[in-house]
């Protein structure tokens, strides 16, 4: 038989590495099963029987099979593979995963969209997630990041107004284009991304062809306690590719999991997708006088002031070997830093770092650290907290309350000293940043020199296809933050928009 691809041959695969018995079916409990296609019943037409275990084994755990689904970033593709330190960035992060060149740590990645459901086609037009979990010495270091290196808003207060907008109307459980336009034209700093979002970039083709970013600010520390804030990109090195619109709406219909198909096969035939990893680094000094929020997450580094440095490369060399236990399950979270990078003052970042563990204790359960492609396995978890459901390393013996004087785990000298003490003032407020940050200047950069003319007009007409059914008065908004960005960019959108407006009263 042709192949058909690493995917579609992976049951063929998996039969011709059997090689022994394929042994026999068992309940969970790990009985044999004699019969698995009958339920017991009395006589041939009669009743079933409660005492029928099998049949209660198979059924209860059928009903169970589906957990909840993310409420973002629900539909993706996991791989694992490792990183490797290519430069030495010593002098700005003492963590252990980058503390020698030539030094390899696993990694898991996850790639995903955005708003859509699990059920969704990996063609839309959304930014995509690219999450990376490092295993490390010092235990789990996640990057969870996008393909983009801004975000739509800057405070994480507005996080689940913004992604209600993306969703379903609550009456009409329909995508609604009113929704969606109006927060992003009530929020000026979301048109950065809106750029990016409706440029060709807004449709990766497949996930091996696009960039990642840690996005938000990060602080790295030294092994003399130093700190500089940094940020973190992977750029791919099979090159950029982007999909029209049109191939894309074709692929939503005949292949709405190609991304999913892709990476898989890729790896499954040996073609390693590998990202060359960088950081930008600006000195605390620099941070007090720069132009503008180094921590605005709506925001770019220019690379002219803060170039690009090499640090490693990422490699994914192996699929999951099932979706459910590897993918479906993994838990990345901002939250999980390893002592030589600490959170940054970026609002965004700052609610992330409790909102990502709280889904999945919520999504699998309290203990989800222990499912195994969530545990630091490079390291011993030691520490005071015991019990809750599925709790399979209980610590056996050791104390559970600190201090004590009975060999417990002690407090880390390293990792305290990598946590040196800085100073914060300020009065206590809740500070809204719409309208008194610079919210156009960086995407008035982007379309105006980033952008090539056949770019800018694709962007127009993805912009156009999307508002034009949005409310009239909502258009007259997006038409003029769209001019204030740049007035060539404005009138575009309006001389766009102008055959539709027939169709709208205005409100």
């Amino acid at each position: 038989m042709a192949s058909r691809g690493p995917a579609a041959d992976q049951l063929v695969h998996f039969k011709k590495s059997v090689k022994d018995s394929p042994g026999y079916i068992t309940t969970k409990s790990g009985a044999p099963v004699g019969v698995s296609t009958a339920i017991q019943t009395v006589g041939k037409n009669g009743p079933a029987l409660l005492q029928d275990t099998i049949f209660l084994d198979q059924m209860s755990a059928f009903d169970r099979e589906r957990i909840p689904e993310r409420v973002v970033h629900a539909k993706g593709a996991g791989a694992f593979g490792y990183f490797e330190v290519t430069h030495d960035i010593t002098k700005y992060s003492a963590a252990k995963v980058f503390e020698s060149i030539g030094k390899k740590t696993p990694i898991a990645v996850r790639f995903s969209t955005v708003g859509g459901e699990s059920g969704s086609a990996d063609t839309v037009r959304d930014p995509r997630g690219f999450a990376v979990k490092f295993y490390t010495d010092d235990g789990n270091w996640d990057l969870v990041g996008n393909n983009t290196p801004i975000f739509f808003i800057r405070d994480a207060t507005l996080f689940p107004s913004f992604i209600h907008t993306q969703k379903r109307n609550p009456v009409t459980h329909l995508k609604d284009a009113d929704m969606f336009w109006d927060f992003l034209t009530l929020r000026p700093e979301s048109i950065h991304q809106v750029l990016y979002l409706f440029g060709d970039r807004g449709i990766p083709d497949g996930y091996r062809h696009m960039n990642g970013y840690g996005s938000h600010t990060f602080k790295l520390v030294n092994a003399q306690g130093v700190a500089n804030w940094a940020k973190f990109h992977y750029k791919t090195n099979q090159g950029v590719k982007n999909l029209p619109v049109d191939k894309a709406a074709e692929l939503a219909s005949t292949d709405p999991d190609y991304s999913i198909r892709d990476l898989y096969n890729a790896i499954g035939r040996g073609d390693f997708p590998s990202w060359t990893f960088y950081i930008q680094i600006m000195t605390m000094a620099q941070a007090e006088s720069c132009k503008f929020n180094p921590f605005d997450v709506t925001k770019i580094w220019p690379h002219a002031e803060y170039p690009l440095i090499p640090v490693g490369k990422l490699v994914l060399d192996r699929n999951p070997k099932n979706y459910f236990a590897e993918v479906e399950q993994i838990a990345m979270s901002p939250a999980n830093l390893v002592p030589g990078i600490e959170p940054s003052p970026d609002k965004m970042l700052q609610g992330r770092l409790f909102s990502y563990n709280d889904t999945h204790r919520h999504r699998l359960g309290a203990n989800y650290l222990q499912i195994p492609v969530n545990c630091p396995y490079r390291t011993t978890v030691s520490n005071y907290q015991r019990d809750g459901p599925q709790n399979i390393q209980n610590q056996e013996g050791s104390p559970n309350y600190f201090p004590n004087s009975f060999s417990g785990p002690q407090e880390c000298p390293r990792a305290q000293r990598l946590q040196p003490r800085y100073n914060v003032s300020g009065d206590v407020d809740r500070y809204d940043s719409g309208q008194t940050e610079d919210n156009f200047s960086q995407a008035a950069v982007l379309y105006k020199s980033v952008f090539s003319d056949e770019e800018k007009q694709r962007t127009v007409n993805n912009i156009v296809g999307n508002l034009k059914d949005a409310a009239a008065f909502i258009q007259e908004r997006a038409i003029k933050i769209f001019t204030q960005v740049n007035p060539d960019f404005g009138s575009k959108v309006a001389a766009g928009l102008a055959p539709y407006k027939k169709y709208h009263a205005n409100l």
